[in-house]
Order: structure tokens, then sequence, then C-alpha cells
């Protein structure tokens, strides 16, 4: 028994079946077109989605562009830091830490290894779960390329990069080169 009155206008004989199929039908489609009623307000919500997602697209293209220029540098860049990596020795016994995107990695070295870190005559670089010792030079051409890879690297002009604190309590202080944490 689904709607009383529709039984009682049937037996009445002022309806037929199709004219109740017919109402309920567009009732049905009334419904669906009140869900989405077509505002304004959602329309320009939606282009505004899909301009911003081309934009994007747009940008991912030309990103994939650039690499793909770029990937003949960066492939011969790999294979120049393979062959003239510096074998990392077996009896290190000085531990080198250093960090690349936040994060703490260590290395065991020799005592002369570590004078030449420090001297910057070698930098270090980490590819592929690896850190390889390179010369400075090399070192220097993959911070121009893909500074990521780069973990540790002297330069001469760090200590006029950090402004002098007049108030700094710790300025007589001075902070060695040398120091392992």
């Amino acid at each position: 028994m689904a709607n009383a009155l529709q039984e009682q206008l049937l037996k009445a004989g002022l309806t037929s079946k199709q004219k109740i199929k017919d109402v309920k039908t567009q009732k049905k489609r009334n419904r669906k077109a009140n869900v989405d009623d077509g505002s304004e307000a959602l329309k320009q919500q939606v282009a505004i989605q899909k301009a911003e997602q081309a934009k994007r697209d747009k940008q991912l293209n030309e990103q994939r562009f650039a690499e793909a220029s770029e990937k003949g540098l960066v492939r011969s860049l790999i294979t120049e830091i393979k062959k003239q990596a510096i074998r990392l020795p077996s009896d290190g016994e000085i531990k080198f830490n250093y960090t690349l995107l936040n994060k703490i990695y260590p290395l065991y070295i020799t005592n002369t290894l570590q004078q030449q870190l420090l001297s910057g005559k070698l930098g270090i670089v980490r590819l592929e779960d690896h850190s390889y010792l390179v010369p400075h030079r090399l070192a220097e051409r993959v911070n121009l390329l893909v500074p990521d890879w780069v973990g540790y690297l002297w330069r001469a002009d760090t200590d006029g990069l950090q402004p002098k604190d007049e108030e700094d309590p710790y300025a007589d202080y001075v902070i060695p080169d040398d120091l392992m944490w």
C-alpha cells in the first residue's frame, strides 16, 4: 500500500496506472534536478579548479621537459661522481657527520681525509644511498645542478654570510672547524 489516495483515485476511475507511473517518474526527475541546482557559485568553483589543474599540468610538463634536457647532464654527472670518487677507508677511525635534507649521516674517515674535507679540497656527495668523497670542483658542479645531493661542501665565505650579533654573549668564543659532534 504505497499511497492510499492513488489507490482510491484508481478505484474511482479518475486516473489510470500509466498516469500514476508518469507522476512517479516526474517526481524522481525533479528530485535529481534539485540535487545539482547548477548554482553560479558551484560553477565558478569548478571553473577555478579546472584552471588551477590546467596551470599545474602546464608547470609539470615544463618541468618534465627541463628534466629531460638536463638528464644528459645529470647522467654524465653521475658517471663522473662514481669515476672520481675517493674510496672510503675500511679502517677509518674518525666519525665525520654531515647533514643532508635534515638528516644526519655519519662517515668514518682517516685524519688525512678529514683535513682535506675541512680545508676544502674534498666534498661529500650522497647519491643512491651511498656517500662519495669527491674533489671540491666536482662537488661545486653537483651543487649547481642538483643541490639535494651535496652533503658537505666547504666554502671560504661562510663566516661572511652570518651577520654578527652585537648582543651575542658567545661572540668572543670561536668555534673550531674540526669540531666533532
